[in-house]
């Protein structure tokens, strides 16, 4: 019976990783047309074609109204982006924003939004006056 640890198992496949010549670029959310799979499909194969892969998808988002359903539509469009990034292979999503009207509404939703991220295989970070911690 073979018994390998995690840790050996990645040990063992980045040992036989082949370089690529690809360069890692930061992609603006707002340069995306759409967030459709098919669209998706395009710009990742695009990028691919140009010797290019996403690192990082940045998005603005807007949380300096008090209302729970403002709050809401905002963390639906940072999850759709998530989605996105996943998708494009991109390890981070960065979330920028100014003001935040109700701190109690939005960091709940962030922290929400932070591990799914981390399920999808992407790091949310935040740039703005709130943090994860």
């Amino acid at each position: 019976m073979c018994m390998s640890t995690t840790q050996s198992g990645v040990r063992s496949a980045v040992a036989s990783c082949r370089p690529t010549n690809a360069t890692p670029v930061t992609i603006d959310a707002e340069s995306l047309a759409s967030l459709s799979t098919s669209y998706l499909r395009d710009v990742k194969d695009e990028l691919r074609a140009e010797d290019y892969t996403a690192d990082v998808l940045e998005l603005s988002a807007c949380f300096d109204e008090d209302c729970s359903f403002a709050t809401q539509d905002e963390i639906d469009r940072v999850r759709d982006h998530i989605d996105a990034a996943a998708y494009l292979g991109a390890d981070t999503l960065t979330v920028s924003f100014d003001g935040v009207a109700e701190a109690s509404k939005v960091e709940p939703a962030l922290a929400a939004s932070a591990e799914r991220a981390r399920r999808e295989g992407v790091t949310l970070e935040l740039d703005g006056p709130l943090s994860l911690s």
